[in-house]
């Protein structure tokens, strides 16, 4: 089997509000199979795509280190991006060849569904009311933010204060068997960041998400050492080595990375027993549809402790797909169909891109066993 085509197709946009590309990427292969992957620009899919053909798209481990080492610099996250809608694609090629969900190929199912939480659920009139319906919906923890303004201006040591009442009411509205997180998406410096963790603490939140800016790990380090709540950390990081450093000084019980954006689900998977190894968690942020239903592949087959972020009360379903992830009761569950088990529909999409000739910005060296080294 050899890859002969990629294209690329822009859908009606997912979630305006994020910079997520939810572009479709669709690999093709002379036995007539197609895989589906999601993400990058067409720049940047196409510059990677334009190496894949004539390759065997079984090699998936091969073609991940061609297409991030492939070039004279190292991929950056833009690119990281693109290599991850290429390599949702392989794995879905690769689940459809065998007739197998992408999950039997990563070791099998390792719990039988995936505990979701909700970010924005539907409101219901007041933050303990929508706190207890999201619970009762199914869902195995209620997010909350820090406080929005009134105003333009944003006061932190005011809003430290909001957050803490609300924080209460949403712990009261969970109730003993709910539980509730939340996000201070980086909006607070270190002294207030320090003081609503403090604040919070005794009302037992699952965890606290992006507690600062997440440039400089020391900053994280020195978070750490002061305050007691589990920290959730890593959703605008990329590969293993933005993470690893999170994950050696142990800056986080629950790390954020997601699909396609660390670079698919090849080095999802080597993130994943680096947080084994480190006793870390993954809450994987939300993204594309395409993409979420190849994190509950990867999600379901790992040992960790694993939750996945659902924005609102349920999966939106877009026009191009005629299935994608299955959600139910606050649920993400396993799709036993082969590949990725994600159905694409030309329609309400709009094509950006064709690639069907090899090309290859350097030259490609092998060792003499014929695996990839650096040019």
């Amino acid at each position: 089997m050899n890859i002969t085509r990629i294209r690329c197709y822009r859908p009606e946009r997912h979630n305006p509000s994020l910079s997520q590309s939810d572009m479709v990427v669709l690999v093709e292969t002379d036995a007539g199979i197609t895989g589906i992957g999601e993400g990058g620009s067409p720049d940047t899919v196409a510059q990677c795509a334009a190496m894949l053909i004539g390759a065997d798209p079984h090699r998936i481990q091969h073609l991940w280190q061609l297409l991030y080492r492939g070039f004279f610099y190292p991929a950056g996250r833009e690119k990281l991006h693109a290599i991850g809608a290429l390599d949702l694609a392989l794995w879905d090629i690769k689940g459809k060849a065998l007739g197998v969900p992408v999950y039997e190929l990563l070791g099998g199912l390792a719990r039988d569904h995936i505990e979701c939480y909700s970010t924005a659920f539907p409101w219901q009139g007041d933050q303990a009311s929508t706190a207890r319906a999201c619970v009762e919906a199914g869902f195995r923890a209620y997010r909350t933010s820090v406080a929005d303004p009134a105003g333009a201006a944003f006061h932190a040591r005011r809003m430290v204060d909001v957050t803490s009442e609300q924080c209460r009411a949403i712990a009261e509205g969970v109730g003993a068997q709910g539980e509730w997180c939340i996000d201070f998406h980086t909006r607070l410096d270190m002294p207030d960041a320090i003081r609503l963790c403090s604040l919070i603490e005794g009302l037992n939140p699952l965890f606290v998400e992006d507690p600062l800016r997440s440039e400089n790990a020391d900053a994280l380090a020195m978070l750490r050492s002061q305050v007691r709540v589990p920290l959730a950390v890593g959703e605008q990081f990329g590969d293993r080595w933005d993470s690893n450093t999170l994950l050696e000084r142990r800056l986080t019980d629950y790390l954020r990375v997601t699909l396609p954006n660390v670079g698919g689900i090849t080095e999802l998977l080597k993130i994943a027993v680096i947080c084994e190894t480190h006793y870390v968690g993954l809450v994987p942020h939300f993204t594309g549809p395409i993409a979420t239903a190849a994190l509950v592949h990867v999600m379901a087959a790992q040992a960790v402790p694993v939750m996945m972020e659902i924005l609102g009360g349920a999966l939106r379903q877009p026009p191009h797909l005629a299935q994608a992830a299955l959600f139910r009761d606050g649920k993400l569950w396993p799709n036993a169909a082969p590949g990725l088990g994600v159905e694409f529909v030309e329609q309400n999409v709009t094509l950006l891109a064709e690639i069907s000739e090899y090309a290859a910005p350097v030259p490609q060296l092998r060792r003499p066993d014929g695996s990839y080294t650096n040019w």
